[in-house]
């Protein structure tokens, strides 16, 4: 197994000559370490199967199944399917997820550590991910945005970028809302934390599902804190030119793993119609989601 940094890149790593059939307990932690180090991996020459996905997320630490079945693989439901290409009659899995910033499972309690997305069908055009190093972000903001992000929590919510499943068609609206409200109620996380593996302080906020800045009393701020933090980050820029973005382009054969706690990213989908599917798996590692506020 090689690991090659991207050195013309704003981040991640390229890892040649890997095999999830021979990889060892001693491979598995370089892997870790480098996913840590590296925030972005992308594996090379993959052709794995289900189960072997399954088993590379396994290796890695605990597999955290996702909580609508809707997105689940038929077969598999470690398996997250994103895909606009019917198979017959049936649609598997959910069309254009993740067009918005976000870092995975922050509308949760506990969030996990790992993301690893594995594409099957790739498009011809406007294939790729956008991603933010939030540890960078927060390392060169302003004092006075530092001093703010460091007292305060962030209030996350799914509701915003909620998926309307085929049973929902016809419901009242207010128990569809009902609905999202108790089964994925609003959590609260710092704002910034310790990295628990690297020590770097991370920015944790997200333009789709941080709704809010809550000060150390619980009170929401009533200023514009959270957009400039959002504006600072690069997340506001619909041109997706901001020197925080990283726009990683992969093809057939790619897989591509990253910190979920030190990231941000989005989706690049086609406007026009054009198949794609992905399979994604994540993972928690052996390490609490964050370490000390700071």
């Amino acid at each position: 197994m090689k690991i090659t940094p991207q050195v013309d890149q704003k981040m991640g790593a390229t890892v040649t000559e890997f095999d999830v059939e021979t990889l060892s307990t001693s491979d598995a932690l370089r892997l870790k370490d480098a996913i840590y180090q590296e925030k972005l991996l992308i594996l090379k020459d993959q052709h794995l199967s289900p189960q072997q996905f399954i088993a590379l997320g396994k290796a890695l630490g605990t597999i955290e199944v996702y909580y609508e079945p809707m997105y689940h693989h038929p077969d598999h439901e470690e398996i997250f399917v994103s895909s606009s290409t019917p198979e017959s009659t049936q649609q598997v899995g959910v069309p254009k997820t993740g067009a918005f910033w976000h870092a995975d499972y922050s509308f949760m309690p506990r969030p996990f550590g790992i993301t690893m997305t594995y594409p099957q069908v790739v498009p011809r055009t406007n294939r790729g991910t956008h991603y933010i190093d939030m540890g960078k972000v927060f390392a060169g903001l302003p004092e006075e945005l530092r001093s703010v992000a460091r007292a305060t929590k962030g209030l996350h919510s799914a509701r915003r970028y909620f998926k309307i499943r085929p049973s929902d068609v016809y419901r009242p609206i207010c128990e569809l809302v009902d609905e999202i409200e108790k089964k994925t109620p609003p959590v609260m996380h710092p704002t910034v934390f310790v990295h628990p593996v690297t020590g770097e302080e991370v920015l944790y906020v997200s333009e789709a599902l941080t709704c809010e800045l809550h000060d150390q009393h619980g009170r929401a701020l009533e200023d514009d804190s959270l957009h400039q933090l959002l504006e600072a980050s690069g997340q506001l820029d619909t041109t997706f030119s901001d020197e925080h973005i990283h726009t990683q382009t992969f093809t057939e054969g790619d897989l591509l793993i990253w910190d979920n706690r030190s990231l941000v990213h989005r989706a690049l989908h086609s406007p026009t119609p054009e198949p794609s599917t992905s399979y994604r798996v994540t993972v928690h590692d052996d390490h609490a989601f964050y370490g000390p506020t700071t």
